[in-house]
């Protein structure tokens, strides 16, 4: 495994449209373990692979509850319920914080890391977490939704939250 570098606004690989994943193979599952390392080490609790530079349909989200971590392949939204303003950060921002509208819940569902079909209902930072990670699969990003930003953060020790 290996902590990869992530990728800041600007780079235009953040918004670009990522292809769909057609085969899982050991260099792609190394992939989502190497996702995982670089989100753990910038703090953060999601990591699509375009951050690192991969224009592939793979998030990793880790939102600490009874999901536990998720690695999930070609994952689609299929129903959304409820509307929330959360606060919400990004590992490509790492400066910035904003309060943006996400759905209060969504299903989702993806390929597990052994090719099965899976399907996850969210709801809370799990939900707010899947749809910022899908988003940036088709080029969207947080600072796209944001309603209004709240501060910058000032303190950089890491990279912050995604």
């Amino acid at each position: 495994m290996a902590i990869r570098i992530i990728r800041k606004s600007g780079d235009p690989v953040l918004r670009g449209i990522s292809r769909e994943v057609k085969e899982i193979t050991p260099q792609l599952l190394a992939l989502l373990d190497d996702m995982v390392e670089t989100m753990n080490d910038a703090e953060g609790v999601g990591l699509a692979a375009p951050q690192v530079g991969i224009s592939k349909r793979l998030i990793v989200v880790d939102a600490r509850d009874e999901h536990g971590l998720l690695k999930l392949v070609n994952p689609v939204i299929v129903n959304r319920q409820g509307r929330d303003i959360v606060v919400e950060g990004c590992l490509s921002f790492p400066s910035l914080v904003g309060e943006v509208e996400r759905d209060s819940q969504v299903t989702v569902k993806a390929l597990g890391t052994d090719g099965k079909q899976l399907e996850i209902c969210a709801c809370g930072l799990l939900s707010q977490a899947l749809q910022h990670e899908i988003d940036h699969l088709d080029g969207i990003l947080f600072v796209d939704h944001a309603i209004r930003f709240i501060e910058e953060k000032k303190d950089e020790k890491k990279d912050g939250q995604d």
